[in-house]
């Protein structure tokens, strides 16, 4: 018997057939959405060829566009004209913006007021003059028009329309000259003052950190216009830099209402019933290594000799069991991205219920895990793996120092490691042996870096720059969570199952040619011919140890590689050699790691796991790692300034950290601090800059500024209000005289 169809299936029906006729991109639409709307290129197809600006409603009707479906294809059309695919008119007509030569983009604003529209497309940026600039801020999406070519031979932009704004909150500082009250924000990149009507101060004095609220955009008319809704305090206040980059930097620091209350009903403990279908590995000795002042512990570790190679259990906390997805907890831990690691204060991914306490593998209490129990060959090859949820009980809360200490690397200070736990221990550094040969062999890239740790005193402010010592204790852990990451990686390629990967790609053809440039002059090359791989870096870091100029081609090595990121296309790991890499053992402090749990716990009952689109999620969660890299490095360079102010006039050596064209930056030995010897503190001469040799060169005499240099310069100025430290170099400290 035939089921009758309604009026309203039956028109689906006939436009799904027109449509899949007309539309190219038909099937792609069908996969992604149960009623699938015309594609973008059909709306911008049938526009084009109309040739005239077309009426909403009579674009309505040539793509037959039912009542039901008109909210759904009217939020497409707002998409489009987001994202700068087309435009209306002052009529509301919609025209292709292609079709009249504009180029749409986001707007990245300069301290000196101008700026630049970085194209959607390929495509040279555009430069925008100081009065274009005043239409918009940073972060705007706009339109715009060629207008010509600056004195530079750059292109140079109109603004023609204003897609979206990027700004409705910023924070900054209040000023009041004669009466007029402004704020300047803090990020310099947005030189417009915000003007603060009478009655709209919040009660905030002069020189206040406030965040304003943006009432009335800029136009070519106007200033901007806002109105005080937080007064955050003086700008010298212990932590203030912290609550600076946050709201700048627009870190979500307060979790949900939702969030917060689901975190709440979570139990304290592992319950009986949580540990049902678990393999129970509580007898198991198993031990967290961190640092001295970690306190959400993701991951644990136990090794045992096992014939000639050895038996490796990496035992990751399970995240997934108590964040799932779309919940509460999970909007906010994936609009977080991953944790934020500041001086002093950590801006978690997870409330504190679950990163410090629920989740964090702490000492001599059960904790869920996820666990990838592997072999590994006496040449370090890893063997047969499999992935398990688990419940465990960690035997110790151990240190790296204590670890180090225990097996003999330095000398002991403070609490010893248990006895019993040592020959387990030992097992584990054997271990890191083997897989550390198989680095090598590999062709994994090893930079020496040095890392630095903040020393506070009681009221806040810094202290002491030290530097963290790395030890076996560390690269023992690294080795691990790498073997852990490949097992992770390979299991779900090898199940067919979509994932996120953290991929590293080589050096770009134009990086690479430079890179060659670079090291002809020191009578180096590179080898792998084109497509050099992670192995010909590594040979030729070998090469150059022990010269004294190791550190300049080391930094000039590492400036020649791309950033690594997360993308589900899988392109391998460069650096680390692997062709295929994910992130599986920090889920308490990055969403990519609970997105792969999620992806193995799928697999291994036989589904599939989707997040949502892949892609998007990836330059997400890229996109968040670097947000929280700017905002640390905000942070720490206002606490170097506040540092260094007390020391104007003094001398310090260094080295020349990055040669730009108007001037060199100079790191200080043993302060681990930077700032720039501006390019007319170089002494009476024309500076030429090669990028290609990472150098200044004097006109007249021939004096060469290179990176890895050895200067020595005297502090001249310290800005708190820009965190910019400047120098001069000694000798020419002080002034020349006059000729006559």
């Amino acid at each position: 018997m035939r089921t009758a169809r309604s009026p309203a299936d039956a028109r689906a029906a006939r436009n799904s057939t027109s449509r899949s006729a007309r539309d190219p991109h038909y099937a792609r639409e069908a996969e992604l959405y149960e009623h699938p709307l015309p594609s973008r290129e059909l709306v911008l197809d049938t526009l084009a060829k109309e040739g005239i600006p077309v009426l909403e409603e009579d674009l309505h009707r040539l793509l037959h566009i039912e009542p039901d479906e008109l909210d759904s294809f009217n939020r497409r059309l707002r998409a489009m004209e987001r994202e700068g695919q087309i435009m209306r008119n002052r009529r509301g007509a919609i025209l292709v913006a292609g079709k009249l030569d504009l180029v749409a983009g986001r707007v990245e604003g300069h301290p000196d007021g101008y700026g630049f529209l970085v194209p959607d497309e390929a495509g040279p940026d555009m430069f925008l003059s100081e009065k274009e600039m005043r239409k918009v801020l940073h972060g705007d999406r706009a339109m715009a028009r060629a207008s010509g070519v600056d004195r530079r031979g750059r292109p140079e932009g109109s603004i023609v329309e204003i897609i979206s704004r990027a700004n409705t909150r910023l924070v900054g500082r209040l000023h009041k000259p004669h009466g007029v009250a402004f704020v300047a924000a803090e990020n310099r990149r947005i030189s417009q003052d915000i003007l603060i009507p009478p009655g709209a101060e919040m009660g905030a004095k002069p020189g206040q950190v406030v965040t304003v609220e943006i009432v009335a955009q800029p136009d070519k008319n106007a200033q901007p216009a806002g109105r005080i809704v937080e007064v955050l305090g003086n700008y010298a206040d212990p932590g203030m830099e912290i609550e600076i980059a946050l709201r700048k930097h627009e870190l979500p620091y307060e979790f949900s209402s939702a969030a917060l209350r689901l975190a709440e009903k979570l139990p304290d403990e592992v319950r009986p019933n949580d540990a049902k279908g678990r393999e129970d590995l509580r007898a198991l000795p198993l031990v967290t290594i961190d640092g001295e002042t970690a306190r959400d512990f993701d991951d644990a570790v136990h090794c045992k000799r096992e014939g000639n190679g050895f038996r490796l259990w990496v035992a990751i906390a399970d995240v997934s069991h108590y964040v799932r997805p779309g919940d509460a907890l999970d909007v906010d831990s994936r609009e977080r991205g991953n944790s934020v690691y500041f001086p002093r204060r950590v801006i978690p991914m997870l409330p504190e219920k679950l990163s410090n306490g629920l989740c964090s593998l702490n000492p001599n209490v059960d904790r869920l895990c996820m666990v990838c129990e592997m072999s590994v060959d006496a040449t370090g090859e890893i063997g047969p793996y499999r992935f398990y949820p688990a419940v465990m009980r960690s035997q110790a809360r151990l240190t790296y120092n204590r670890v180090a200490a225990a097996l003999g690397l330095q000398p002991q200070k403070g609490e010893a490691v248990p006895a019993p736990l040592l020959p387990h221990l030992q097992d584990l550094y054997a271990l890191y042996h083997v897989l550390a040969k198989a680095r090598d062999k590999r062709g994994a890239i090893d930079f020496e870096t040095i890392e630095t740790q903040m020393l506070f005193d009681d009221q806040g402010k810094i202290e002491n720059i030290v530097q963290v010592q790395r030890n076996d204790a560390h690269r023992l852990i690294e080795e691990c969570m790498l073997a852990a990451n490949v097992c992770a990686s390979d299991f779900l390629k090898s199940r067919k199952h979509p994932a996120l990967y953290r991929v590293h790609e080589g050096p770009t053809p134009e990086k690479l040619e430079a890179l060659r440039i670079f090291l002809k002059q020191f009578g180096l090359d590179l080898s792998g011919g084109d497509t050099p791989h992670a192995k010909d870096y590594a040979k030729l870091l070998a090469k150059i140890k022990g010269r004294p100029d190791i550190q300049l081609l080391q930094t000039v090595l590492l400036r020649s590689l791309r950033q690594a990121q997360y993308s589900p296309e899988n392109v391998g790991h460069f650096g680390l050699a692997y062709e295929a890499y994910t992130h599986f053992t920090s889920p308490i402090r990055r969403y990519p790691d609970l997105v792969v749990h999620r992806a193995i716990n799928a697999a291994l009952s036989g589904k599939s796991y989707s997040p949502g689109n892949w892609s998007e999620l990836g330059e997400h969660c890229s996109k968040t790692e670097r947000r929280a890299d700017e905002a640390t490095r905000d942070v720490e360079s206002w606490l170097k300034c506040y540092y260094m102010q007390d020391r104007i006039g003094e001398e310090f050596p260094g080295s020349i950290s990055a040669v730009t064209g108007f001037g060199i930056f100079v790191a200080l030995d043993d302060i681990y601090v930077e700032g720039l010897v501006h390019i007319s503190e170089l002494g009476e001469d024309y500076y030429h800059f090669d990028a290609a040799r990472h150098q200044l060169l004097g006109e007249r005499t021939a004096r060469r500024f290179r990176l890895s240099d050895r200067v020595r310069v005297k502090l001249v100025r310290v800005d708190l209000d820009s965190s910019k430290i400047d120098f001069r170099l000694a000798e020419e400290a002080a002034p020349k005289k006059k000729r006559s």
